[in-house]
């Protein structure tokens, strides 16, 4: 058997990895740069930010579950490809338009929507590419180098995007996130390996093929739950993180390193999450693992709103610190049950169902933020949105799940814990 560590000398791989790190750092700028962009050069209010979060999430719940299909149908490497020239060309024009003292609003939420549609094809297609790229054996091992570069970026981007936009600004990084892009396509572009398109004869509908992924979450008893927990808590988090950077800014009077600082502590906590996650399941079992780590949201999401009492800098790392520890124990725990579950041949289409039903929640969550901000006031807003994060863990404390020490590794074994649930 290969071992994991020949993957370094895997020529195509490595020229995924490089472009995949590549392409985190630039969007960690964007995640960054961009609403600082909206707050400080165009003045936006909270309801402008609420609308510019929900167009970056809105192709999730448009265009989520056909582009599992639709990639399936395409030669994956040129999915990739052409997705990042369209984030670089779309990000290029923000730097441009305020050089020329012609950037607006519009421009930016168009942006937005382009790149947020890019994104999710290219997720999608290099998640699907990289089991052809390397040997089964191998897979494991890529997806962790791949999601360990993940994490350094979340780590690293947000802290040295903080201390760059005190010198260079938002729009001059925006600049550099579409240079990252162009990059991230030059590298999949010296990729050798040819992927395949399966025959146009063997397609079934497309309608078909969406239904099926969909049927078997939606039908599933304890999928269902974490499902809709965790789309549940993605919604009331949006809804928070729509007005974290005017909350952050204008409210508290962190300096833009101090808010990258703040978010940079966010990934810590989800790396600690991830070396940590495995452990606290085996100690606490991998059933109640699921609940438990929901629960602990809401001690970390009250910390947002409580730092507009005192210490505000202190009370939102430790918030983010605590608030990724829990958020990557309850992924471990539940990504893994959900791969186990499900039959080879649906995953792909189980995967972009779940994503749909997830991230479809976030455009919801940020419109919600924006309106209520506006209504009622950022703070108010935010201890609605950490009440509703608590709200969320009701679908799994009160599941089978808090009684289940094992969680079952198969259909068949599901049918002894399975519930009857409304809709």
């Amino acid at each position: 058997m290969t071992t994991p560590a020949s993957l370094w000398r895997h020529r195509d791989f490595r020229q995924l990895w490089t472009a995949e790190s590549i392409s985190q750092v630039g969007t960690q700028i964007t995640y960054l740069a961009m609403p600082v962009l909206a707050v400080t050069v165009l003045h936006a209010t909270a309801f402008e930010m609420g609308v510019l979060t929900a167009l970056e999430t809105i192709a999730f719940l448009v265009i989520g579950l056909p582009a599992g299909a639709w990639v399936d149908r395409w030669r994956r490497k040129r999915v990739l490809v052409v997705n990042d020239l369209i984030r670089a060309v779309a990000l290029a024009s923000l730097p441009v338009a305020w050089y020329l003292d012609l950037l607006t609003l519009p421009q930016l939420f168009v942006v937005a929507t382009i790149t947020g549609a890019a994104t999710v094809f290219f997720d999608v297609a290099w998640q699907s590419y990289l089991p052809t790229l390397v040997d089964p054996e191998q897979v494991v091992d890529g997806n962790g180098k791949l999601m360990a570069s993940q994490e350094v970026a979340r780590v690293a981007g947000p802290g040295i995007t903080g201390v760059l936009l005190r010198f260079l600004g938002a729009p001059l990084l925006i600049a550099f996130d579409a240079l990252s892009f162009l990059l991230s396509a030059l590298f999949i572009g010296r990729i050798r390996h040819t992927d395949t398109v399966p025959d146009r004869a063997a397609r079934r509908p497309l309608r078909v093929e969406i239904a099926e992924g969909l049927g078997f979450v939606v039908r599933h008893p304890l999928l269902r739950r974490i499902v809709a927990c965790t789309g549940t808590a993605n919604l009331f988090n949006t809804m928070s993180g729509t007005l974290l950077v005017l909350f952050a800014l204008r409210t508290l009077g962190l300096s833009e390193s101090e808010l990258g600082f703040v978010l940079s502590a966010g990934a810590v906590g989800g790396i600690l999450g991830a070396v940590t996650g495995a452990r606290f399941a085996r100690r606490v079992g991998e059933g109640r693992a699921i609940p438990l780590s929901a629960l602990l949201l809401l001690p970390f999401a009250a910390l947002t709103p409580l730092a507009a009492y005192a210490a505000p800098a202190l009370l939102l790392v430790v918030g983010m610190l605590g608030y990724g520890w829990a958020v990557v124990a309850y992924n471990i725990t539940q990504v893994s049950f959900r791969q186990r579950l499900c039959p080879p041949n649906l995953l792909g289409r189980m995967n972009a169902s779940v994503r749909f039903i997830v991230y479809g929640t976030q455009p919801l969550g940020a419109l919600l933020g924006g309106v209520l901000g506006s209504w009622l006031g950022v703070l108010p807003t935010l201890w609605i949105a950490a009440a509703g994060q608590a709200l969320s863990a009701l679908w799994v404390v009160t599941s089978p799940l808090m009684r289940m020490r094992e969680l079952p590794r198969s259909l068949d074994a599901t049918s002894s814990h399975a519930e009857p649930i409304a809709g």
